[in-house]
């Protein structure tokens, strides 16, 4: 053994169970290890194995008193399974290594290799996971990252990154980081990447209610009535899937049950209103078909398909029957409304007979069936026709006051559509010109029943106030005006015809570092205008970083900002952005603020000074654990004080980020990289860009991919009739808006 095997390394025999290996003993840690270049690389392998820990998932009470998961201390061991005597046995021939989290180490790929992972705390084994080497290769990607979940025993797991390396590097070629590797082979940005945004949650008396496709017929549980429509009907609770209308979603008064069955505000409501009657249950054969008066749905089978309240005859599927209110024999859509009539205080005090604002309702009250025709009368919606004001918007001789004097409004007839400049999911922008005047603007065109349909007509109104604001900052793109059709709703910006950040990197791959210095001043001088009006932005990306003729920014699209006015103490909650450009908090579905625009303004710059994402990953979930845990890898052609500037912008605490108050290199715009900058000349615009956009006309359009200019210049019609019919007319009042700056 000795001849074999030198007196560094200590032989271990531990019986091979088919299931897992016991827990053994293990060397104690070298006093001083100052790489990991002798890890387990073996010259003479054909491939190997390389591995990095990222973080570990252990129960609390597994957990020794004073330590957290962090605390944990990884030891590795590799063992070969051997044949003594015809029995299978692993030995462990290396000295036991004690890598540190998020740092690499490798393992030369032969049969029958073992892994055992222990997590140690102060010398003392906490779990314990044991793998074969050829399960963790089966799960490598070809020649790419791959992040794997490890179970430990007794319980909890491990997430661990993988490469399968086809050459095993040997001693004279040092185990690098796994991100170096990465980074230096990367293809460079070459792909345009979608916005995403999560479904918005409307938290209803703890209901957590989203817009919802269904695709049986379904009943209001509210109001009892059926809910038609071919897009998104209504709305339904995520917890307890109570279904309703859109506009019965805010009437609903009890608690959602599974959620807020026993909270205070509901025995409060309770004793208020002294309801709490329940339904007398009893499994019942329908005889026709009969839908459930909680979710909606049909009651599916041929007997007993349900329950049926001997009381007030109301239907339930058997596993709605926890989720159904004690309301028996009480309407709720009138108690709805009796109740926001006695929560309007004054008013309902002021307008309503002293028997009716101090009404209280229970099952014995002779009110309980009817409504007075008082507050009947407040619950009338106003008609409006979206083809009167079709009548008034489509000639340019109707004009209105505003502005400095008469404004006119403009509709689609006045523009000619040229050329598709880009796509998105909710409709198209489009170079137009204004008829007769031998003037272009980008039209963004988006589709009502897309908006209606993803619940994001809100959305649209704040991309108006925001473009509206815009007029006070040279780095935001213009509105000139605003109107819509039947089918569409029209933004008409001002055209910036020296085309998106994405279009120049792709010409050159990256750009150097004054460039992309000028570029970042800017842009901090546009974000920071946004912030002191209490906006995010939440998609800043080469897309939507567009250039003017002479060679400056102005940011573009806004339909994912956030206002102040809408939003929970200053914070934000929507999950919505790129994915690459995405700040960690949000993924964590963390409340955020404004930091969350520095982080995407880091992830820019890094695009901007190495022609790659810092983050990669094959999917979303790859991605977004790398933007959680992985360490950007800054190469030797930048600077030391870019790489600065991106580590203070990469900082996973949003409130020590670079840009935010409490960051300790200091204000954004006295950081080193912005050493020597005017940004008073900045501001004003008066900083000469570094680049001008070729440009042969003012309808050029060569800056624009070419998958998007050839395409035909049209609308797309929508030919169903009855989806027309059942948009909502009131839901883009006032929409239509004229700057009184526009050409008159």
């Amino acid at each position: 053994m000795k001849k074999d095997f030198p007196e560094i390394f200590t032989l271990k025999i531990v019986y091979f169970s088919f299931q897992a290996i016991d827990i053994f003993s293990l060397d104690p840690p070298p006093e001083s290890e100052t790489s990991l270049e002798a890890d387990f690389v073996m010259a003479q392998a054909e491939n190997a194995c390389r591995l990095k820990l990222l973080r570990a998932d252990v129960p609390a009470d597994l957990l020794p008193a004073g330590c957290t998961p962090t605390d944990l201390q990884p030891a590795v061991n590799v063992k070969e399974k051997i044949e003594v005597n015809g029995e299978s046995r692993l030995v462990q021939k290396k000295k036991t290594l004690y890598p540190e989290w998020e740092k690499c180490w490798d393992t030369a790929v032969a049969d029958g290799r073992i892994l055992q992972i222990v997590l140690m705390f102060n010398q003392t084994p906490v779990v314990e996971a044991t793998m074969r080497l050829e399960d963790i290769i089966s799960k490598c990607k070809s020649d790419a990252i791959t992040h794997i979940w490890i179970n430990t025993k007794p319980n909890g797991r491990i997430l661990a990154q993988t490469r399968h390396l086809k050459n095993a590097p040997d001693d004279d070629h040092p185990v690098e980081d796994i991100m170096t590797s990465r980074s230096n082979s990367g293809p460079g940005i070459q792909r345009r990447r979608g916005a995403i945004k999560h479904a918005r949650v409307h938290e209803i008396r703890g209901h957590q209610f989203v817009a919802t496709f269904f695709r049986q017929p379904h009943f209001c549980s509210l109001c009892s009535d059926f809910m038609w429509g071919l897009n998104k009907q209504g709305y339904q609770c995520q917890l307890c899937s109570a279904a309703v209308h859109k506009k019965c979603h805010e009437k609903v008064i009890m608690q959602c049950p599974g959620s807020a069955k026993n909270t205070k505000e509901t025995m409060a409501l309770k004793e208020r209103f002294k309801v709490d009657i329940p339904h007398r249950f009893k499994t019942y054969n329908f005889k026709s078909p009969t839908f459930c008066d909680h979710c909606g749905s049909m009651l599916y089978g041929l007997f007993k398909q349900g329950l049926r309240c001997e009381v007030c005859n109301v239907a339930c599927h058997h596993k709605c029957e926890r989720l159904m209110s004690n309301l028996c024999g009480v309407n709720q859509k009138q108690l709805s409304e009796m109740y926001h009539e006695i929560k309007r205080g004054t008013h309902a005090t002021a307008s309503c007979p002293p028997n009716i604002a101090n009404l209280h309702i229970n099952g014995d009250n002779k009110n309980n069936g009817s409504l007075p025709n008082k507050l009947k009368n407040l619950f009338k919606s106003h008609q409006y026709s979206v083809e009167e004001q079709k009548d008034t918007d489509e000639y340019m001789d109707n004009i209105w006051g505003g502005g400095d004097g008469p404004v006119k409004k403009f509709a689609l007839p006045h523009f000619n559509l040229l050329k598709v400049l880009g796509k998105g999911s909710f409709g198209k922008v489009m170079l137009v010109e204004l008829k007769g005047k031998n003037e272009f603007y980008a039209m963004k065109c988006l589709k009502k029943d897309v908006i209606l349909e993803d619940d994001d007509t809100e959305c649209t109104y704040i991309e108006r106030r925001v473009l509206i604001l815009a007029s006070q900052c040279p780095f935001l793109c213009q509105l000139y005006c605003s109107f819509q059709t039947n089918e569409y709703l029209f933004f008409v910006m001002e055209y910036l015809n020296g085309g998106d950040l994405m279009h120049h990197i792709q010409q050159v791959k990256k750009f150097d570092e004054a460039r992309t210095r000028f570029y970042a001043c800017e842009i901090v001088v546009a974000l920071q205008f946004l912030h002191t009006n209490n906006i995010i932005y939440r998609d800043l990306k080469l897309d939507n970083v567009l250039l003017d003729c002479d060679g400056h920014i102005k940011l573009a699209d806004f339909g994912m900002a956030k206002t102040e006015m809408n939003r929970e103490n200053g914070m934000a909650s929507t999950f919505c952005g790129t994915p690459d450009y995405i700040s960690p908090e949000i993924i964590k579905g963390q409340l955020y603020n404004e930091a969350v625009d520095f982080w995407s303004f880091g992830v820019l710059m890094y695009e901007m000074l190495v022609g790659q994402s810092p983050f990669h990953g094959e999917g979303e979930d790859e991605l977004f654990d790398s933007i959680l845990n992985e360490r950007p890898y800054f190469p030797k052609t930048i600077s030391k004080e870019a790489a600065k500037c991106l580590s203070a912008l990469f900082d996973r605490n949003p409130n020590t980020r670079l840009g935010m108050p409490e960051c300790p290199d200091g204000p954004i715009r006295q950081h080193c990289f912005f050493r020597g900058v005017d940004w008073k000349r900045f501001e004003n615009r008066q900083v000469p860009p570094p680049f001008k956009p070729n440009i042969k006309s003012n309808s050029d359009a060569s800056n624009f991919d070419d998958d998007f200019t050839n395409e035909k210049a049209a609308l797309t019609p929508v030919h169903d009739k009855n989806l027309l019919a059942s948009i909502d007319p009131e839901a883009f009042l006032n929409f239509s808006y004229t700057n009184p700056h526009f050409s008159k």
